[in-house]
Formats: structure tokens, C-alpha cells, sequence
């Protein structure tokens, strides 16, 4: 079972990438064989299989690791074998020297990787001569380019959806929590839920940490894409709601561990604490109104989010909170909520926080 579970990955390919590997691998085996046609085209195939990725960015990085491995381990190949010809060991000895060039010249795994196995391919099966070489290594660089086209021209995959879906959850997660504090600030939550509430709410920087790989991940598709026009107005909008939730998760992460190490239950006799506790669930409200009220969450997004706000819902922090002195037993508390909620506030309704 684990052995199976190592061999397996957790989601299959899309099926067009698939595809377009396959196309790629065959358009650049013809290619090949109609401009050099005394050998078979392997290096070029096993370019084209290797440079079509997710995104045309990756692809293209990938085409130059490829293509600069080739060349080093081809080169390398074609010296030895005319130095010392094809024997066992010379093939040996040159996938080490492969390995250390590598190494030493601190180049990225996929190029690092295609010397020694350029080399050994070059001195088992190939001849040693220049022609031979200059063949293969043209071989990649035309399967390589093959396979970047074919990325570029057959629909160009746009990775936007789970980077949309990781934001929004990460803001759904982070209203529940001020909602939850808001309880917490009115006394109405034993210190045993309080401790469990700081724990959740350092869960929420796992969330960002997703949420930040997946607006990198559209952010990458969208490089070198000829559809970025159309779609780059959409990842911005992500990108500038989670910088917004990167404040509010630390500032909620604070709110919880101030409430942790000060927590009683009398603070909800504490006038501001009551007032504390009502701007926080307004915040929590208005955090899912920012999410409501984009469109591009509307349909499967938002039912899958299970956002309970109505679309015509007007925001419900509409103005500051009136400051009141607090007592002495919980003025280092309220203090602490006060300097969030301002922050809260402020990244929420757009306010200039300086």
C-alpha cells in the first residue's frame, strides 16, 4: 500500500497537458526525422516530453535547462570518446565528471541532470564524431522549441480558480474567528475554548502560506501567456485581497494570544469589551462582504464557501468605535484589542493606515 501510494500522485494531469505532451513528442520525432533523417530523433522526443509544463513560463525554463544540459553532456561525450574512445569505463568516468561539472558550475537540477545522462547516451549509443554531436544536440533544441510552442499555441492553461477559492476560504476563516473573539471579548467562552480559539487562529497562517502558493502558482500561468490581458485584472484583485489578509491574520492571531494570557470571564462586565466584541462581528460581516460582493465569486464559489451574507447587504463598520476608559484589572487587554481592531478595521474598509 505505501509503495503504491509513493508511485501515485494525489490528482491526475489534466488530460489536455497529457495531450499536448504526446503532440508535442510526435510533431518533434517527424520534424526531426525530415531534417536528419540517418538516426532516429530519441533526443528530440525526450526533449518535448520534458519541456511541456503546466505553464508556458516553466516550459520555457525548462527548454533552456534542457538544452543547456544537452550541449555540456554532448560536449563532454564527443571529447572523451575522441580521446579515449567508447569502452565501459570511459562511459562511467564521464557521467562522474558530468556530475561534478554540474556541481561546480552550480547549475539548476534539470540542467545538472541532463550532462551525465547526455554523455552516456552519446557514448553508448552514438558515434564520435562532430557530426554525430552537432546532430543531437540540434535534435533537442528542436524538440525543445517544438514543445514550448505547442504549450503556447494548443490553450494555454490559466490556473486562477484555486488561487480564487484559497483567498476566499482564507477570508471566510478569518471572519469566523473574529467572530469568535467577539464571543471570547464579551465573556462569553470558558479559558479552555479560549486556548482552543488561539490554536485556530494559528491554523489561519497555514491557510495564508496556501493561499500565497496558490496566487503564485496563477500568477506563474499567466507569464509568457498570451491570454495575461484578459486575466491578469482578475489575479490582482487576489493578490491585493491577501495582502489585506496578511495583516488581518496577524492582527487576529494577536487578538487571540492577548486574549489568551489576559483572559477572565468578568471582562464582559467591561463596557468596552461589549463594544469591543460588536465591532468584531461587524468586521467579521464586512470580511465576507468583501468576498460577496466580488463577482468573480459568484455560482459554484460562493456555494461551495457557504457565505451567509445577502449580496445587498450594506457594510456594518460605518464609522469608529467611541474609546472609553477601561478598568485598571483589564486595561493591558483592552488596550491590545483596541490596537488590532483599529488595524482590523483599517484593512478592511480601506482605510490609510498611516
Amino acid at each position: 500500500m505505501a509503495l503504491t501510494a509513493r508511485l501515485r500522485a494525489d490528482s491526475r494531469i489534466p488530460l489536455l497537458q497529457a495531450l499536448k505532451t504526446s503532440i508535442a513528442a510526435v510533431v518533434s520525432w517527424f520534424v526531426c526525422l525530415a531534417i536528419l533523417p540517418n538516426q532516429l530523433p530519441i533526443f528530440a522526443a525526450i526533449a518535448a516530453l520534458l519541456v511541456v509544463q503546466p505553464s508556458v513560463n516553466q516550459s520555457l525554463g525548462r527548454a533552456i535547462e534542457r538544452s543547456a544540459g544537452v550541449v555540456v553532456g554532448v560536449i563532454l561525450a564527443y571529447g572523451a570518446g575522441l580521446l579515449f574512445g567508447g569502452t565501459s569505463w570511459i562511459v562511467l568516468a564521464s557521467i562522474v565528471v558530468a556530475v561534478l561539472i554540474g556541481w561546480a558550475l552550480r547549475l539548476t537540477p534539470g540542467s545538472a541532470a541532463q550532462i551525465p545522462i547526455s554523455a552516456m547516451l552519446v557514448l553508448s549509443i552514438g558515434a564520435q564524431s562532430p557530426e554525430y554531436a552537432a546532430a543531437r544536440i540540434a535534435e533537442t533544441l528542436i524538440g525543445a522549441a517544438i514543445g514550448v510552442v505547442v504549450n503556447l499555441l494548443v490553450v494555454p492553461p490559466v490556473i486562477l480558480q484555486p488561487a480564487r477559492l484559497a483567498v476566499a476560504r482564507l477570508a471566510r476563516d478569518t471572519a469566523v474567528i473574529l467572530e469568535d473573539i467577539a464571543e471570547a471579548v464579551q465573556g462569553r467562552r470558558t479559558l479552555e475554548e479560549v486556548e482552543a480559539l488561539l490554536v485556530r487562529a494559528r491554523d489561519l497562517r497555514d491557510a495564508r502560506t496556501r493561499a500565497e502558493a496558490s496566487v503564485e502558482k496563477a500568477r506563474e500561468s499567466l507569464m509568457l501567456n498570451p491570454r495575461r490581458a484578459r486575466y491578469r485584472g482578475r489575479l490582482e484583485r487576489d493578490e491585493e485581497m491577501l495582502a489585506r489578509l496578511t495583516v488581518l491574520t496577524t492582527r487576529v492571531v494577536g487578538m487571540a494570544r492577548a486574549l489568551r494570557d489576559h483572559y477572565d470571564e468578568s471582562i464582559g462586565e467591561e463596557p468596552m469589551a461589549r463594544a469591543i466584541g460588536t465591532e468584531l462581528r461587524r468586521a467579521g460581516h464586512d470580511l465576507r462582504l468583501l468576498v460577496v460582493n466580488d463577482p468573480r465569486h459568484a455560482g459554484d464559489v460562493s456555494a461551495e464557501l457557504r457565505l451567509d451574507v445577502p449580496e445587498d447587504e450594506q457594510p456594518a463598520l460605518t464609522k469608529p468605535i467611541q474609546v472609553a476608559t477601561p478598568s485598571e484589572e483589564h486595561w493591558v487587554l483592552i488596550g491590545a484589542l483596541l490596537e488590532d481592531l483599529r488595524r482590523v478595521r483599517e484593512e478592511i474598509v480601506g482605510a490609510d493606515s498611516s
